[in-house]
């Protein structure tokens, strides 16, 4: 369906980098899906060592990655879990349930982790929040920014 790809890559809209105890991801299919109660909705690749490490994850932190931080979504959008270690080339600290909270991320959130659903090659991680820190950061790195990164594995 060539032209439901190219009529999606129009879209331009937040990217965020999710994290798990052990590594993370720069994520673009995320979404808030309920006001009350609050939920929200990542989607990580099947493919990918962070996907793996959700699979046992208790709760998913979820970043908003600020447009000015894109050596972050280069780290965690650039390389592989498999090879590297990601969080061994940011700042971080641990968060509630173990989860690896990334420095120079002031918006962000961890999700307890509700249902997992399949939806193709990505699989969707129901989140409720339990832990919320909101501080100022400015416009947030998009999808077309995004694309300028050389993924570290096919999505």
């Amino acid at each position: 369906m060539a032209e439901f790809d190219d009529l999606l890559s129009e879209l331009d809209y937040p990217m965020f980098i999710v994290t798990a105890p052990g590594g993370g991801c720069l994520v673009g299919f995320a979404t808030q899906c309920s006001i009350h109660p609050p939920r929200f909705l990542a989607c990580l690749s099947n493919k990918n060592r962070t996907y793996r490490l959700a699979l046992d994850a208790a709760a998913l932190g979820v970043h908003f990655v600020p447009a000015d931080r894109a050596d972050l979504a280069e780290v965690f959008g650039g390389e592989t879990g498999d090879e590297v270690d990601k969080l061994a080339q940011v700042d971080w600290h641990e968060g509630p349930e173990g989860v690896p909270l990334i420095d120079g991320c002031a918006n962000r959130f961890v999700g307890r982790v509700l249902e997992r659903v399949e939806l193709g090659d990505h699989v969707g991680f129901l989140l409720e929040p339990i832990a919320v820190e909101h501080g100022t950061q400015g416009e947030e790195f998009t999808f077309h920014r995004a694309k300028r990164i050389e993924p570290g594995h096919e999505a």
